[in-house]
């Protein structure tokens, strides 16, 4: 990268109709995260000077999430040329590298923005341009560049002749920019076209004219897919996942079928974590080293702690820890709970609002009733404690060390150390009452039959 003081400016102003939703289309989620918070991160990675987000009147909401970063309004949406404009303000006298980037096109690779800043300062261009080279141009812009491999031009397939046409160069759309040029540039743009619109493409043209040098480095044509419909949101998650995917394996996991594990942005896996088939990590999400995942299992807001084994068929919920080496079995579900080391839940139980000691065994069917209608309520439970399957934990309720409940017990009050206890209605055994109760069932269904015959 260059030394040069570094400024990206994020359009983010597009009201997104085709999306048809109330939300602004940058806002919806990618990986479980924002579209516009993606480019965000990514312009981070560059360790810019200043970031500065476009917006739409009324978008609050974008700007809350892009927060603490500036944004500025763009009042008439007159396209992206104005929408440049609209940020002149915040980077008045700037006079270092400025890239902009898009809100809706979150796959951008920082790699691929610091090629553009390094071939601006070597070639010492007004502008660089991404370029890519889809399999099918169709009606992309193409970049019409010369002998000296420099940019001469952007030319809309429109306006394009037959020779431009057949040229597979195109317009990604990224641009970084001589921050010393840039308003002369974004003011040389005009609208004379279909829409009365100012685009930031001009520049190109503008540059020229004046004897400005422009470039154009080539990049992955992925990272230029933007987003304008559902469907298009759809299949940029593809591709995202697949990224996520290759990245785990990369660094050290076992995926069992990569193409049903489902990450979010923010995973993170250890060295030697096997993952089953069809499981889903949302938001906030740790795993440690020599961790086995079953399949199908739900994860959200939940670190998990070296040599854990999960699932299959369990759903950890926000708040929730497990520590080193513990197992948690199939149709079993934690929220905000936090299971101590070496503890086990192996089948058909609800721990929320838990803390969990080291050693202690839940038994299937355990039930912590945290919520009385009205507030939530906490279970404690020890080391070494023994949980009898289809037990009923009444909160606010503590188990102490080495407590043993019997199955079936509904516990209402404190279980001291070492104590067992035992809620269960004394079974009543009455010698032959099965067949006598079989008899008079026979005899009942007989008479009710002889009746209606």
């Amino acid at each position: 990268m260059s030394h040069r003081p570094l400024a990206c400016v994020i359009l983010a102003a597009g009201k997104g109709t085709r999306m048809k939703s109330a939300l602004p289309k940058v806002l919806h989620p990618l990986g479980g995260k924002p579209m516009v918070n993606h480019v965000v991160d990514t312009a981070l990675s560059l360790s810019p000077d200043k970031v500065v987000v476009v917006v739409g009147p009324g978008m609050d909401n974008v700007a809350a999430a892009v927060a603490p970063h500036p944004t500025v309004v763009q009042v008439n949406q007159r396209g992206t040329g104005d929408a440049v404009a609209a940020a002149r303000g915040e980077l008045e006298g700037f006079q270092g590298d400025v890239i902009v980037l898009y809100g809706d096109t979150p796959l951008i690779r920082a790699e691929v923005l610091r090629a553009m800043v390094t071939a601006r300062a070597e070639k010492d261009a007004a502008v660089v341009v991404m370029g890519m080279r889809p399999a099918d141009p169709g009606a992309y812009g193409r970049l019409v560049v010369g002998a000296d491999g420099g940019l001469d031009a952007i030319v809309e397939f429109l306006d394009a002749t037959p020779e431009q046409r057949a040229i597979t160069l195109c317009n990604a759309g990224f641009m970084a920019f001589d921050g010393a040029r840039l308003w002369t540039l974004v003011d040389g743009i005009g609208n004379d076209n279909a829409k009365g619109e100012y685009y930031l493409t001009d520049a190109v043209a503008v540059a020229r004219s004046k004897g400005w040098a422009c470039a154009v480095v080539e990049g992955p044509v992925e990272d230029a897919i933007g987003v304008n419909s559902r469907a298009e949101l759809a299949g940029i998650e593809r591709i995202f996942q697949d990224r996520l995917r290759k990245a785990a394996m990369d660094n050290g996991a076992t995926l069992l079928d990569p193409a049903t594990t489902y990450f979010s942005a923010d995973t993170k896996l250890g060295r030697d974590v096997v993952v089953g088939q069809n499981v889903v990590f949302g938001p906030g999400v740790e795993v440690g080293d020599n961790v086995t995942i079953k399949p199908f299992c739900h994860f959200e807001g939940v670190r998990m702690a070296a040599g854990a084994e999960i699932g299959p068929f369990a759903r950890l919920r926000p708040g929730t820890v497990v520590e080193e080496g513990c197992h948690i079995g199939n149709f079993v579900e934690l929220k905000n709970t936090t299971l101590g080391k070496g503890s086990k839940a192996n089948h058909l139980a609800y721990l929320g609002d838990s803390d969990i000691g080291s050693g202690s065994n839940i038994g299937a069917g355990t039930i912590t009733c945290n919520y009385d209608g009205f507030l939530k309520h906490r279970t404690t439970i020890g080391d070494g404690v023994f949980v009898g399957s289809n037990s009923t934990l009444v909160a606010p309720v503590t188990l102490e060390d080495g407590a043993y409940v019997a199955a079936a017990t509904t516990v209402t009050r404190t279980v001291t150390t070492n104590s067992m206890a035992i809620s269960r209605v004394p079974q009543e055994v009455k010698e032959g009452a099965a067949a006598r109760f079989r008899d008079r069932k026979k005899a009942e269904k007989a008479a009710k039959a002889a009746k209606k015959g």
